[in-house]
């Protein structure tokens, strides 16, 4: 897999990626503004299996910090367990985060929220199911553009830990 850039201009996401040296694809496709899901309006666009294709969340915990918001990615074909996210990092208790504050945190619009280049770094829970793939996609920070990144380089950039946070 070669660094590329298929247009459409840099993210905070591609741009934390080049920095960091890592590897990655852009993968941008027409984003259909009627789709139901956006993770899974990716899957079928790009013609990958949904289990490949990861969705970012941002959940609110009891933790002190980053006003208790942590990221979990989890594929677009299942859901994410708040109680397993919870558990992963050492929280008591998770719910989803209202999307306004994940976008004022983040730096993007929901439905374009990339793990990778946040205004602020978070903690990160990646799905350990990205684990048994070559590759993943996520989304590079815009809708309409995913990145094709090996997991591990994933949770390079992220420095996310890993866990069984999904629910199928």
């Amino acid at each position: 897999m070669a660094k590329r850039t298929k247009g459409g201009g840099a993210t905070p996401a591609t741009r934390a990626l080049a920095a960091a040296g890592l590897t990655y694809t852009e993968h941008p496709y027409e984003h259909d503004p009627a789709a139901p899901s956006y993770g899974l309006e990716a899957a079928e666009v790009l013609g990958e299996p949904p289990e490949r294709v990861f969705k970012t969340l941002l959940a609110q915990t009891d933790l002190p910090r980053d006003h208790g918001l942590v990221v979990g990615i989890v594929p677009v074909a299942g859901q994410l367990d708040l109680k397993a996210l919870a558990a992963a990092v050492g929280a008591k208790k998770a719910t989803m985060a209202d999307p306004a504050l994940a976008e004022r945190t983040t730096g993007y619009v929901v439905g374009g929220i990339s793990p990778i280049g946040q205004k602020r770094p978070l903690t990160t829970v990646l799905d350990e199911s990205a684990l048994g793939h070559d590759t993943v996609f996520v989304s590079g920070g815009r809708r309409g553009l995913d990145l094709e990144i090996a997991p591990e380089d994933l949770v390079r950039a992220t420095t996310a830990v890993t866990a069984a946070i999904a629910r199928v």
